[in-house]
């Protein structure tokens, strides 16, 4: 995969600062005042060992970032009745020590279409934007994907737990119900971001072989 950057700002009680967050689809980097941070979620970003951040300088929580707000935009691939365009994703994370919130806004063609304002994952937001979009758009990244899935278990984190099947098309076109993604497990690919997409994505069925454990897209709600 290749990296993308996003331009963006990060404000906490300290003040606010232009940042760069890089990702290669699974995990996520970001500079904050001289201070490295990764992660693969977005509410897992922890300082790199050996550049600890001086004391007090972050707010912290299980070593990961927390009470803080990160906003960023991102050119994001939908299909316009089939056609590949490129619209942009405005992300609005507030990383709170108790729930996350998180707020996305698709802009495409002078129109905008909202999530809510305080969802809990980028899966429950995206799917929220979908549900919204007229009839012949549709997202072309991870989330949407033909290859896509969550592990058979109840919940989801925030971001980055999507496991990618594209080592294994044809056995995951197949897919349909938990029993039968748990047997595919291993031949996962690994774990994306949900607002990735790479040049091997396939609209996901609406319904039957190929849903896998989640089923269509747009997901049911959480």
């Amino acid at each position: 995969m290749t990296d993308e950057s996003w331009a963006g700002w990060y404000r906490d009680r300290n003040g606010s600062d232009a940042v760069v967050l890089t990702t290669d689809g699974q995990r996520l980097r970001i500079r904050i005042r001289g201070v490295d941070f990764e992660g693969e979620s977005f509410d897992g970003l922890a300082p790199v060992p050996g550049t600890p951040p001086e004391s007090g300088a972050f707010a912290l929580a299980d070593g990961a970032l927390t009470d803080c707000v990160l906003e960023w935009d991102l050119p994001l691939p939908v299909l316009v009745a089939g056609t590949p365009r490129t619209a942009t994703l405005g992300c609005l994370l507030s990383l709170r020590r108790a729930d996350p919130d998180l707020h996305l806004a698709l802009h495409l063609d002078g129109a905008v279409y909202e999530s809510a304002r305080a969802e809990s994952d980028f899966a429950a937001a995206l799917t929220a934007i979908q549900r919204i979009l007229p009839d012949g758009i549709r997202l072309g990244i991870c989330i949407a994907c033909a290859f896509s899935d969550y592990f058979p278990a109840p919940g989801r984190g925030l971001s980055g737990g999507l496991a990618c099947f594209r080592g294994a098309k044809d056995a995951y076109r197949d897919t349909e119900g938990e029993g039968a993604v748990l047997d595919l497990w291993d031949r996962r690919t690994g774990c994306v971001q949900e607002i990735w997409s790479c040049r091997e994505f396939e609209v996901r069925p609406a319904r039957g072989a190929g849903t896998g454990h989640r089923g269509a897209f747009p997901l049911e709600p959480a």
